[in-house]
């Protein structure tokens, strides 16, 4: 991955924070109705929920694993995808449990917390995960390019559709997107450093 990319998690973590210490700002409030007056009831949208459902991610998740390990048993690339997808899971409940904000108020609301977005943080982590393991080895650059516009695209629908459906806040989203963003660039500099090392050994023995 280009390390161009590196310093957006920068800025991602910075506006998680600014919107974890805004969460009751009047500008958050008006921009959470904004958005919300601009996609409730948007079915189109609603439809792509589903791709961010925990059930569907850990299908995707055991899947992906399994074809790392059968194909070539990349151990490091299976450890990957449980940092990126299953502890930015974990993550995301505890962030979850640690500010405690209410769902929109609407009938048959989601018992759980709002802030940060499960479906939006899961689904840039589990998206970008397959995006980035797709293209690894990808000397195309058309293939590189179609694949993590496809991502984006997925990722952004996914959030839009929790704001749609009144399940989510866009602020919500936003946080889900931006943390997201800033933990798998975590793991994916700890990927590289790690995948760097051992062809260095690698090398190293071969030499000797």
């Amino acid at each position: 991955m280009k390390k161009l990319f590196y310093p957006l998690a920068i800025v991602t973590a910075v506006v998680y924070i600014v919107l974890f210490f805004n969460i009751k700002s009047n500008w958050i409030i008006n921009l959470d109705q904004q958005v919300s007056d601009l996609l409730k009831g948007n079915e189109f949208l609603g439809f792509f929920h589903y791709f961010g459902e925990p059930a569907f991610v850990v299908v995707i998740a055991i899947i992906l694993l399994l074809v790392l390990w059968i194909k070539d048993h990349n151990y490091r690339g299976m450890l990957f995808v449980l940092v990126t997808i299953a502890a930015g899971n974990v993550l995301n409940q505890l962030l979850k449990m640690w500010v405690q904000r209410p769902r929109p108020d609407i009938p048959d609301q989601l018992k759980s917390f709002s802030f940060p977005s499960g479906h939006s943080m899961t689904g840039i982590l589990y998206l970008f995960t397959l995006a980035y393991l797709a293209t690894e080895y990808q000397y195309s650059k058309k293939v590189k390019i179609f694949t993590w516009v496809g991502a984006v695209v997925m990722t952004v629908l996914i959030g839009m559709s929790r704001v749609a459906e009144s399940r989510h806040f866009a602020s919500d989203v936003l946080a889900g997107w931006s943390m997201g963003y800033t933990w798998f660039i975590i793991a994916v500099i700890w990927y590289e450093r790690r995948k760097r090392i051992f062809k260095e050994l690698a090398q190293k023995k071969a030499d000797e």
